[in-house]
């Protein structure tokens, strides 16, 4: 017995990767202006700093990059099947190869909090280059993801 997948959500599917990847997009200039702003605490004299960390930006940021961490891994996990299920393969791509790229480099920036927890300076210089790198990443896949997009709204 094989279950078959109706053709309208087949199609629809289609829409739930590219939406869920714009708001990531949108959660992860959020996480970057946190991280500014962490920073910003960081490097602040001590009065200023006394009322930056009232605002608990060092929370906040934890809390949405862990978020973003598992919908990033989710969202590339959820594209591919789509992509597989709708055309019965991957199209192996610079959007594919980029993607793929961004789920290491959350990853691995996630991975080096606990380092980063210690004060461990080159980790937060890492974490901090591997989001830079993420988010222009990021930007570029919206885009491409945008043309991809169109072929399949022009084929429907």
């Amino acid at each position: 017995m094989t279950l078959e997948i109706p053709e309208t959500i087949k199609v629809y599917s289609q829409f739930f990767h590219p939406i869920l990847m714009w708001v990531l997009f949108a959660i992860t200039l959020y996480a970057l202006y946190l991280g500014i702003q962490i920073q910003r605490t960081r490097n602040a004299d001590k009065a200023e700093r006394k009322a930056l960390i009232q605002k608990n930006f060092n929370t906040k940021h934890y809390k949405v990059g862990s978020a973003l961490l598992a919908l990033m891994v989710l969202g590339c996990i959820g594209g591919m099947a789509i992509t597989y299920i709708n055309n019965g393969k991957l199209f192996v791509g610079p959007h594919l190869l980029a993607g793929l790229g961004m789920t290491g480099i959350i990853a691995t920036s996630a991975a080096l909090v606990p380092f980063m927890q210690k004060g461990n300076t080159f980790a937060r210089y890492s974490h901090i280059a591997l989001n830079v790198t993420l988010v222009g990443l990021f930007g570029w896949q919206a885009f491409t993801g945008i043309e991809i997009l169109q072929r399949i709204i022009s084929k429907m």
